[in-house]
């Protein structure tokens, strides 16, 4: 198991107060940083994101409940404990009532102290006794505090059977969070079963999803299960829910409904105890509207929504994402490879991904199949880039490399007899030999060796 110390961020404008807390907390096994106002907590938490937030109610300048607001906005579930003043224990009590974890009264014991951090803890989805179980969610590598709010709530739904919604652009790791959710879940000792909507074709999905018996259809040599039952109690991921056909919607629904399916052929229905997530990169509310996905099986599915940042959105996570790659693939492919250089990392950082984390992958693993020494080239990286069909040229530099590649294509034919070009390029002669000097082409260059020798 994996196990690292939880993390305490600690906010308070009386040092004496902080140095405290901190001994107090260290002792217990958490790892600890503090600082001395709201502000400065903000900018902690930008940088890397705690499991829990103990600060003070009343400070100089913002104050520990409007603390609070801010962080809720961007970290839903991130626990915040409120310490307080005898005299503003009813600030405290309400500040409760509007989602703050807990609040310890000054002056107050360790064990209280470490009680309600535990507490914190167990609401947050983390282990007690002072380490937190990371197992579930080793493969995603991030230091994306967006990322990690995401993950905050993708732990804490786990414990629930909730439908989960993903979205997300394709290649941003969708599959990967439901696997980190399943593995969070009661559920874990289960199978985890995937399925692509949009990948099969309508009359095969209905079968792979429910089952058939032997004769159902031509081709069903013997009864099929299908996946839902292929799940045993575990969990059914349907990708790219968006793609399936309505007919198909409406039986899913019945199955959500329930709990049960019934193989095509069949007349009777087997009960069915599985977790279902689902995940899209479609606008599901657009498709709504379009009348091509039901509204009722999007709230059957919609109880709880995680969206995935895209990776030009995440360029922190770039850097050791695709170090991480490299030491992976480099082992795969037996080479010796030492990183990046400067320059090719900032080729990464600098590209917009379309593909997302699935395309960083694909161009780290063509640089790593190519790489002819220690260090990855931001040539190697550019190549592979535009083999992944990267950043789009403008509109101008487009048409300048067609022109180019044009030009050369029209003189290897004409082996470098610019009248005859010309004259397959619908053009006059002259403005012909304008084009070749905007683009630096001799034609001498595609003449027959022979010919350039005489």
């Amino acid at each position: 198991m994996t196990t690292v110390k939880p993390k305490i961020l600690l906010v308070d404008d009386d040092p004496d107060l902080l140095r405290l807390l901190s001994i107090r907390l260290q002792g217990g096994g958490y790892g600890v940083t503090a600082v001395g106002g709201a502000e400065a907590a903000l900018s902690q938490v930008a940088v890397s994101t705690p499991d829990v937030v103990i600060t003070d109610l009343r400070m100089g300048g913002m104050d520990g409940m409007s603390l609070f607001e801010s962080l809720q906005k961007k970290h839903p579930a991130l626990p915040v404990i409120i310490l307080t003043a005898h005299g503003t224990i009813p600030d405290a009590v309400a500040a409760t009532q509007r989602g703050v974890s807990g609040y310890l009264t000054k002056p107050f014991d360790g064990k209280a102290l470490i009680d309600q951090v535990e507490k914190a803890l167990q609401f947050g989805g983390k282990a007690s006794t002072g380490t937190a179980d990371n197992a579930w969610r080793t493969e995603i590598i991030t230091r994306s505090p967006d990322m990690e709010a995401i993950l905050a709530k993708a732990r804490l739904v786990a414990g629930s059977d909730a439908s989960v919604m993903i979205f997300g652009e394709s290649g941003s790791g969708k599959e990967m969070l439901a696997r980190a959710i399943h593995k969070a879940s009661p559920r874990a000792g289960q199978p985890f079963v995937a399925v692509n909507c949009g990948a099969i074709p309508e009359q095969l999905l209905e079968s792979e999803l429910f089952g058939h018996v032997k004769g159902a259809f031509t081709g069903a040599a013997s009864d099929y299960k299908g996946l839902f039952q292929a799940a045993g109690r575990g969990t059914v991921f349907l990708d790219e829910i968006g793609d399936m056909p309505l007919p198909l919607q409406v039986k899913l629904l019945r199955v959500l409904q329930e709990r049960e399916v019934r193989p095509i052929g069949s007349t009777q229905s087997v009960k069915v105890d599985v977790r279902i997530i689902s995940a899209t990169h479609r606008n599901l509310e657009d498709a709504i509207k379009a009348a091509t996905f039901r509204e009722d099986l999007y709230y059957r599915l919609h109880v709880v929504a995680l969206s995935l940042p895209s990776l030009s959105q995440r360029r922190e996570d770039i850097p050791v994402l695709a170090n991480h790659f490299l030491k992976t693939l480099a082992a795969r492919y037996g080479k010796t490879l030492n990183g990046f250089a400067q320059d090719a990392m900032e080729v990464l950082i600098r590209h917009t991904w379309p593909g997302n984390v699935r395309e960083l992958y694909n161009v780290v693993e063509q640089a790593v199949a190519l790489a002819t020494t220690p260090i990855i080239s931001p040539a190697l990286l550019e190549s592979a880039i535009r083999g992944e069909m990267g950043d789009l040229s403008s509109f101008e530099s487009a048409r300048f490399e067609f022109e180019r590649d044009y030009l050369a294509k029209l003189l290897k034919i004409t082996n470098g007899n610019v009248t005859q070009a010309a004259r397959l390029a619908k053009r006059n002669r002259t403005e012909f030999y304008k084009l070749l000097q905007r683009h630096h082409l001799n034609p001498s260059m595609f003449k027959p060796v022979a010919e350039v020798q005489r």
